[in-house]
């Protein structure tokens, strides 16, 4: 099942896309997609809707973040190992944990904006978990069991502000526009397994990277479990789990990002996005 939020910024109304690919509304079913409709119960009963009953939507909508009440933003750095060559950084030896802003949020083909003083702005397609039941302390055998579904996501980064001003990664990924997810919340049953998924993005039409998740050092699984040891992970929360190689960072000479430039990328059963860069803005 894949559930949307369509509309304009902050009017965002809950949708599906059904077996046609057309949009339906669920407005009349059910409030928004959010925390509260996430538990196994709902998606159950959204499952079993008769879809083709659903009121469809015509033209070509907003497609916002497909999830909406986020609590938690958390992001795994170095999780395939390429990617962590490629950056000159050594496998880690278990997961490298940081945060990305609420704010950064946005819809999945939204422009990008580069903050004021930008210079080495970075793109990262990326794996997306939305959390669906309450995780603490959960083993990595009942992980994916705490998992609503998964979203396509673009780890848009500031490497000058994330490795060359000091503190954490956080100040170079919670810029404002810095986390397009979606087009859809892909719920789990259409995923049997996240570690078998082909991945790619392109910059003005040249492929930059190619993965899949099966080269991923730590599993969907294991980060689950590794960070329902640290916080009580909630419905909701969205989890990122790393990037293959292909990075502007890691080309030689690197290649960063500027206004004009458009990105699209892609996950194997997770849709797409198309992202236009633009420059500051208050």
């Amino acid at each position: 099942m894949k559930l949307v939020r369509y509309g304009n910024p902050g009017k965002e109304k809950p949708g599906l896309i059904d077996s046609t690919g057309q949009l339906r509304d669920l407005s009349a079913v059910v409030p928004d997609i959010s925390p509260a409709q996430l538990d196994e119960k709902t998606l159950a009963k959204l499952l079993k809707l008769k879809t083709d009953k659903l009121p469809p939507v015509r033209g070509k909508p907003r497609m916002g973040c497909p999830v909406t009440g986020v609590g938690k933003f958390i992001a795994i750095g170095l999780n395939y190992s390429d990617h962590a060559k490629e950056a000159g950084m050594p496998i880690p030896k278990e997961p490298i944990v940081f945060t990305k802003t609420i704010s950064s949020i946005q819809g999945p083909d939204d422009d990008v904006m580069l903050p004021r003083g930008s210079v080495k702005g970075d793109w990262e397609v990326e794996l997306g978990v939305v959390i669906g039941k309450r995780a603490r302390y959960i083993s990595q055998k009942a992980a994916l069991d705490h998992v609503a579904g998964y979203v396509l996501s673009n780890d848009v980064s500031e490497r000058a502000f994330q490795l060359e001003r000091g503190g954490q990664w956080d100040k170079g990924k919670g810029c404002d526009t810095f986390g397009p997810l979606g087009p859809w919340l892909v719920t789990k049953e259409e995923i049997p397994n996240p570690q078998k998924l082909a991945m790619w993005l392109d910059v003005n039409g040249q492929r930059m990277q190619t993965g899949n998740t099966k080269t991923m050092i730590f599993s969907v699984a294991k980060i689950v479990s590794h960070l329902s040891e640290y916080m009580t992970l909630m419905p909701g929360d969205v989890i990122i789990t790393g990037t293959p190689p292909g990075v502007g960072l890691g080309m030689k000479p690197p290649r960063f990002l500027k206004a004009g430039d458009v990105m699209t990328l892609g996950i194997e059963g997770l849709g797409e996005q198309r992202q236009r860069v633009v420059p500051f803005k208050r």
